[in-house]
Formats: structure tokens, C-alpha cells, sequence
């Protein structure tokens, strides 16, 4: 009988003690749910005011890299004459852009309306993205020591600028010179470019987008770093490779055969990588510092 009490008392014990694993884990869920209905509805107010402003966006920013008057358009023209200066001999008028023939359609009965909700959408994700971060940081952070709080602290800001650069530079650089390549690219004088307008909205974000997420690259080296899974010293001896990576990544994004347009969708990824390596060596360099601090303690 004493055993057979034993055993029950230690049936009760465990049950108890997998009830309570079972309400932590079910308590976490919760937590978990709650964030991302906050990020949801951070990003909806975003999308909901996209959608009641989508006429001034889509003039002024979604259509804006078709017209010659474009900011990045500008800088070429003007870089174009200061070229001149230097080198006589080239036609200052060379990178400007006179003319960009892009004549969108519309080819499905709710396709406009559904182009101005999902491009309400998708604003609202790229503007809500930081928000979004910093609730999924408040989730992971009790769960972290000091040391990894401290070291991730600036996760949510870093990240975010980052892909906001990202986006800038895809909007502004990657974009624009796509643009005015592919619009004016004809394989006979017989086709007619016609571009259905989900095929522009669908290139731009995907560049847009694409750019953002390369730009999470020495985020990516950071935390590989932390986990000793890459070092600087490996991101210098395969330099070599990413300068073949980052060319004909830029050969894809830009299909232009200017060499130029190319090199200069490239220039920010080189010093990208470059400066992964710099975030590579300082997360080694603070390691090594701590692993000796603990080592002497």
C-alpha cells in the first residue's frame, strides 16, 4: 500500500509538472498571438492610409520612375554634363532621359480595384515592418541572459534601417534604370510594348523588395558571427567569389548591356560586403575579449 501511495504521489507530481510545462508553453502562445495582432493592426493602419492616399502614391511614387523628371534621372543628366567637363569628348546629354514610352493596361474587371488593395497591402508591411520587429524583439527578450540582450540591443534599428535603405536603393537605383531599359527594349518594330499594369507593380515591389532583403546582409554576418559559424577572415578569402556573386547579381537586376548601369547597382553591394566583413571582425574581436575576461575570472 506505502508503495503503491508513492507511486501516486509521484504520478500526481509529474502530471502536475507537465500541466504546468503544458500552460508556460500554452501562456507563451498567448504572448506570441497578442504581439502580432498589435503588429497586424500597426500594419493595417498603415495600409488603410495608403489606400485613402493611393491616388497622390501611385501618381506620385508608383508611376514616378516613368517619367523623365525623376530624381535619379536628374542626377544622370547632371552627372552626365559634369563627365563632359572633364572628358570633352562625350556627349553631355548622354545620360539623360528625354523619354520614357510606358503605356500601362488593365486586362481583368477588378483589376484596378484590387491593384489599390493589394498595393495598400504592401505599403502598409513595408512601413509596419519596424513595428513589427520590435514587438517580435519585446517576445524573445525575456528569454534572453543579459549579455544577449546587450549584444541584440540594437536589433530592431539596425534591421529596420537597414531594409529601408534597402528599399531606398531599390526604388531610386535598381528601379529606374530597370525601367528605362526594359520600356524601350524592342525585339521588331512590328510589337508594340503594352505592359499590363499588375506586371509593372509586381517588377517594381519585387525589386524594391529584393533590395531591402540584400541589405539585411551584415545582419545575416552579424548573427552567423555570434554563432562562430563565420569569421572575417573566411568573408576575405571568398572575396573573390562574392565579387562574381554581387556582378551578376547586378547584371540580373539591371539587364542593360551598359557596363556602367551595371557597376553602379554593384558599387553598393561591394561596400556591403565590406562592411560585413568589418561587422564579422568586431563580433570575433568582442568574443575572443569576452571568452579570455571569463577565462581569467
Amino acid at each position: 500500500m506505502s508503495n503503491f501511495g508513492t507511486r501516486l504521489i509521484g504520478a500526481i507530481k509529474s502530471k502536475g509538472q507537465k500541466m504546468e510545462s503544458e500552460m508556460s508553453f500554452f501562456s507563451h502562445l498567448e504572448a506570441l498571438r497578442w504581439h502580432l495582432i498589435r503588429a497586424g493592426v500597426a500594419i493595417l493602419l498603415f495600409a488603410i492610409v495608403a489606400f485613402i492616399y493611393f491616388d497622390s502614391i501611385f501618381a506620385n511614387i508608383i508611376m514616378a520612375p516613368t517619367k523623365p523628371t525623376f530624381w535619379t534621372y536628374r542626377m544622370m543628366c547632371n552627372a552626365g554634363a559634369w563627365l563632359h567637363s572633364v572628358f570633352s569628348f562625350l556627349d553631355p546629354k548622354g545620360f539623360c532621359v528625354e523619354k520614357i514610352d510606358v503605356e500601362l493596361i488593365n486586362t481583368e474587371l477588378a483589376g484596378q480595384f484590387n491593384l489599390q488593395l493589394n498595393s495598400s497591402i504592401m505599403i502598409g508591411l513595408i512601413l509596419g515592418l519596424p513595428y513589427l520587429l520590435y514587438e517580435l524583439w519585446k517576445f524573445i527578450k525575456p528569454a534572453l541572459h543579459e549579455k544577449e540582450r546587450k549584444a541584440a540591443g540594437g536589433f530592431v534599428f539596425y534591421s529596420s534601417f537597414l531594409f529601408m535603405l534597402g528599399v531606398l536603393f531599390g526604388y531610386y537605383v535598381v528601379t529606374p534604370l530597370s525601367v528605362r531599359f526594359l520600356a524601350s527594349y524592342i525585339v521588331s518594330d512590328k510589337i508594340k510594348n503594352l505592359f499590363s499594369i499588375d506586371s509593372f507593380i509586381s517588377s517594381e515591389t519585387m525589386l524594391t523588395l529584393i533590395a531591402g532583403i540584400v541589405f539585411q546582409l551584415p545582419i545575416v554576418v552579424y548573427i552567423l558571427s555570434s554563432l562562430g559559424i563565420l569569421t572575417p577572415q573566411f568573408m576575405r578569402s571568398k572575396r573573390r567569389y562574392a565579387t562574381i556573386i554581387i556582378l551578376v547579381l547586378a547584371a540580373i537586376i539591371t539587364p542593360s548591356p551598359d557596363a556602367l548601369t551595371m557597376l553602379v547597382v554593384a558599387m553598393p553591394l561591394f561596400l556591403l560586403y565590406e562592411f560585413s566583413i568589418m561587422v564579422s571582425a568586431i563580433v570575433v574581436r568582442r568574443k575572443a575579449k569576452r571568452e579570455k575576461e571569463e577565462a581569467n575570472a
